[in-house]
């Protein structure tokens, strides 16, 4: 059965408390924030979670899964992607639903909603149920003929037994212990019995989504550390399969796991502000009169920050975002400066390029 896990907790003392801190942060401001920050961290979370398993999402599908379950506009996104549409299912169960108990049907329809057809690319694999059979599941890599083999699940006849404990400690431990040690437990303890045939990394992460939520009772996320770990993916392996292989102490990866998620809520933190500086914008911009292809440019320039449009905007990158002619593109960009919601930066001649005037600080 399942080792026992241990940690030096002096170890992890400080980068629990650097967590703890910025969890604070991001929560205070987290109320302002509107569907529109929610969906796009939704979004982030998705597209991430997939591909650190290789999977890509269509992005308008997966935004119009997103409008949909989140009850926003979806005219214009196109028909849900159902692969996305599953995954998006998952992740909002997991925060939403986060005071009901983890179940094994639970986790089956979650398995299930991420492979349709029952296929997972040209490959036939069971579906809502454990893995079954006698031939052992590895995770591998190199040639056939100079296979590595990083790690090995427990074989598919413990299973019940594995993931009946596992079901016991996770519900029973609700509370009993620090709340991100257990989602970083979680996480570990899931993705090592490995109990489907495939989608084992995704449900390991909604599994550990679920356990802060319940630890920050919030159900929504605010922050994706499914995005930040696929910008570390290679380093997010090397520590797995280390604890897999190791004697059952967890240190390292409890401290990595709050390393990694203090950098996802720094990045929230940076999303955050960038959200209310928008606000702030748009709310400054209430009293005029603006075109739907000068809105649409607004909104393409405020996503990237201030000074985060690199080049200025251009007659040619105005066009470009909206579809116009050059014509109109010179009058609607005249009439932004007009207005004072650009300004012409340096330089004359091709090199000629403006930016947004955002409101100031009093």
């Amino acid at each position: 059965m399942w080792p026992k896990m241990i940690w030096n907790s002096t170890d992890i003392l400080q980068p629990l408390g650097r967590v703890r801190q910025l969890q604070g942060m991001v929560f205070a401001k987290a109320g302002l924030l509107g569907f529109d920050f929610l969906a796009r961290q939704l979004e982030n979370e998705a597209i991430a979670t997939a591909a650190i398993e290789n999977t890509h999402l269509d992005r308008r599908g997966l935004r119009s899964s997103i409008a949909r379950r989140l009850g926003m506009e979806t005219a214009g996104l196109g028909s849900p992607d159902r692969y996305a549409d599953g995954l998006v299912q998952i992740l909002m169960d997991a925060t939403e639903n986060h005071t009901a108990h983890l179940t094994s049907s639970k986790l089956k329809s979650w398995q299930a909603a991420l492979f349709p057809t029952g296929y997972s690319g040209l490959q036939k694999i069971v579906v809502g149920e454990w893995r079954k059979g006698s031939s052992p599941m590895q995770v591998v890599s190199g040639p056939p003929d100079k296979e590595t083999v990083h790690f090995e699940a427990p074989p598919a006849n413990r299973l019940e037994a594995e993931m009946r404990s596992f079901l016991d400690w996770f519900n029973s431990s609700k509370d009993t212990m620090d709340g991100l040690v257990r989602a970083a437990q979680t996480h570990l303890y899931f993705v090592t019995i490995h109990p489907f045939e495939d989608g084992n990394g995704r449900i390991a992460r909604a599994v550990a989504d679920m356990a802060i939520a319940q630890d920050d009772r919030m159900e929504k996320r605010f922050f994706s550390i499914s995005a930040q770990i696929l910008s570390e993916r290679s380093e997010y392996y090397d520590v797995l399969e280390k604890m897999q292989k190791g004697n059952g102490d967890i240190t390292e990866w409890l401290v990595w796991f709050f390393a990694c998620m203090q950098r996802a809520l720094v990045s929230a933190m940076c999303e955050i502000e960038r959200a209310g500086e928008r606000a702030e914008l748009w709310l400054s911009l209430a009293e005029i009169s603006l075109n739907s292809r000068q809105k649409k440019v607004i909104n393409k320039l405020s996503d990237k920050g201030r000074g985060g449009f690199r080049g200025g905007l251009t007659n040619r990158k105005y066009r470009s975002m909206v579809k116009t002619s050059r014509e109109t593109a010179k009058r609607d960009i005249a009439d932004l400066l007009k207005k004072g919601v650009l300004q012409k930066n340096p330089g004359e001649g091709r090199s000629v390029n403006y930016s947004l005037i955002w409101p100031t600080h009093s």
